[in-house]
């Protein structure tokens, strides 16, 4: 009878590409891994991986497995941590997804007075919603609505970010300025190109966006420098030189001071929706409506002020 362990050994290879990976996610030894998936080859009798020296190539007998098994092994792993909280936790506990720019901004500062339990995690926001549909999460931030009748995710909008062109305090932006004053956008943007530009690694689609709404084209060049966060990019200009694209509300703070200097919000405003993506089978809806309006709060505080 087949072991219920090699299919959960079998997803996280198929997920992480490499037996060292997939090891480290089980918490178990690589030689017990490739146990369990050579026992399940032998039980189905097909090959499922094509080994290679870096990576484990799923086979399309491997494709059509994963795609047959992984929503019920996502049920059992949302019952395991279920189970889990019933019988071990005493405080209430929200398992909570944004970017580490938001946490840090907003939240972070708030956590010692919180009366319940927090898990953070940050990560692409894709991957954050895939998994507050499985249940693993009970609250992301996110800039993108999904829709899907069969989710159990429902959406609501408590504010918006503007994307801005920022300058480092020592940047020499009296050419761009003028262009901005005098709408000459052909010549701004040569202007702007000339210049060393940095950006994150998460956000290049607002900085392809903001060229495109600006500019009517997509940017006939790339960042010198692509950072981890926002954070990094602000830091790196702070009495530095140098040009970035980012959201209104993560810089307030850095050009109160000086550091860094707003140079244009676009002739057209390049804004996102922020939401509150939560699931409507959430136990903790008291805990839920704390944090929010720590959100808004802080949301809100941004916007009065005005940048």
């Amino acid at each position: 009878m087949v072991n219920l362990e090699w299919y959960r050994t079998f997803k996280e290879i198929y997920e992480n590409g490499t037996l060292t990976k997939a090891s480290i996610a089980l918490y178990a030894s690589q030689p017990g891994v490739s146990v369990h998936l050579n026992a399940l080859e032998a039980y189905v009798g097909k090959k499922l991986f094509e080994r290679t020296s870096r990576k484990m190539i799923p086979t399309e007998e491997g494709k059509f497995l994963y795609e047959y098994i992984i929503e019920s092994i996502n049920k059992l792993e949302i019952a395991e941590q279920h189970f889990k909280k019933t019988t071990q936790e005493k405080n209430p506990s929200l398992h909570v997804g944004m970017c580490s720019e938001m946490f840090q901004h907003s939240i972070e500062h708030e956590i010692p007075k919180l009366e319940f339990d927090l898990v953070a995690k940050f990560g692409a926001h894709t991957d954050l919603i895939k998994d507050l549909n499985n249940g693993l999460l009970d609250l992301v931030i996110t800039p993108r609505k999904q829709s899907d009748k069969k989710s159990l995710v429902e959406y609501t909008a408590f504010s918006k970010e503007r994307i801005i062109l920022i300058a480092g305090i020592k940047t020499d932006t009296s050419a761009v300025e003028a262009h901005i004053k005098s709408h000459n956008y052909e010549e701004l943007e040569k202007e702007l190109q000339r210049n060393t530009w940095y950006s994150a690694s998460n956000e290049m689609e607002h900085f392809r966006r903001f060229w495109y709404e600006n500019f009517k084209k997509r940017p006939s060049f790339k960042p010198n420098y692509i950072l981890p966060n926002i954070g990094s990019i602000i830091r790196c200009l702070s009495n530095e030189n140098g040009l970035a694209l980012v959201p209104d509300f993560l810089c307030h703070e850095a050009i109160s001071n000086n550091e860094i200097k707003r140079i244009w919000g676009g002739r057209v405003k390049t804004e996102n929706t922020l939401y509150f993506a939560s699931r409507t089978d959430l136990k903790y809806k008291k805990e839920l409506k704390v944090l929010q309006g720590i959100f808004r709060t802080k949301m809100k505080t941004e916007v009065d002020k005005g940048v």
